[in-house]
């Protein structure tokens, strides 16, 4: 958020097909138009306007862009989901379906059932999502972690550190000392899709930027790198769809 931005958003809601969706509004000093942007997941609008915009100027804007808005929304329909018991989880792409165990202690591990995968988690009910985050987390950072050593060890450079958050606006960041960081949402996503963001943040410890160089240093290092682009560009945000708060909490 830069600082023309109002950090002081302000969060309302919006009436889509009879659904209360948050909205949050905020101003910048430097637009110069109102524009709109469906929040990773479809949990939320923002909308970013000039300021001194008079209520009526925004509430025409979005009676204008109703229909657009509930098409877009619509995009989620299907993908939006709680972590529970039975439910299903994708790993690396492959779907699991989710068991709670019963027991209040033990390792989430990974078996076979006869519709497939099956996630086992132990602990509280209440846990779960908790417990399904966790381990996602935990494989997000040994698969990633052996992609960076490939990708770094051929093309010749070092990394400082790796870390991983629940981010938004992107999948992942190098910094200028080094440092990768990472969505563990992304182990939802297909290997080759992780693969390549992890040669995506490599690369730009060679190129710090988006130029020609280094996308053509991004596919040497991941050849599939034009596949998993587009797979991020659309179905990306259905892994920001999948909550981990408990459901009935």
């Amino acid at each position: 958020m830069g600082p023309d931005v109002d950090k002081r958003a302000k969060t309302t809601t919006i009436d889509l097909g009879g659904s209360l969706i948050p909205l949050n509004v905020k101003t910048n000093a430097r637009a110069r138009r109102m524009t709109l942007k469906i929040e990773p997941g479809g949990h939320a609008i923002s909308l970013t306007v000039p300021p001194g915009l008079a209520r009526h100027e925004v509430d025409g804007f979005l009676r204008r862009h109703h229909d657009w808005l509930l098409e877009r929304m619509a995009r989620f329909e299907g993908h939006e989901s709680h972590i529970a018991d039975g439910g299903t989880v994708k790993i690396f792409g492959v779907p699991h379906i989710i068991r709670h165990s019963g027991n209040l202690r033990g390792l989430t591990t990974i078996g076979n059932g006869s519709g497939g995968k099956v996630l086992l988690v132990s602990g509280p009910a209440e846990s779960i999502g908790r417990r399904v985050a966790d381990y996602l987390k935990k494989e997000a950072r040994r698969e990633i972690t052996e992609c960076v050593k490939v990708h770094a060890a051929a093309s010749g450079k070092s990394y400082a550190a790796i870390s991983f958050k629940d981010t938004r606006s992107r999948w992942g960041s190098c910094s200028s000392v080094g440092n990768l960081n990472f969505s563990w949402r992304i182990a939802m996503a297909p290997m080759f899709v992780v693969d390549y963001l992890a040669a995506h943040e490599v690369a730009h410890l060679s190129e710090m930027n988006h130029g020609p160089r280094f996308w053509a240093l991004c596919e040497r290092l991941c050849p599939r790198t034009p596949e998993a682009r587009q797979w991020l560009k659309h179905e990306g945000s259905f892994l920001h769809a999948v909550r981990f708060d408990a459901p009935f909490a």
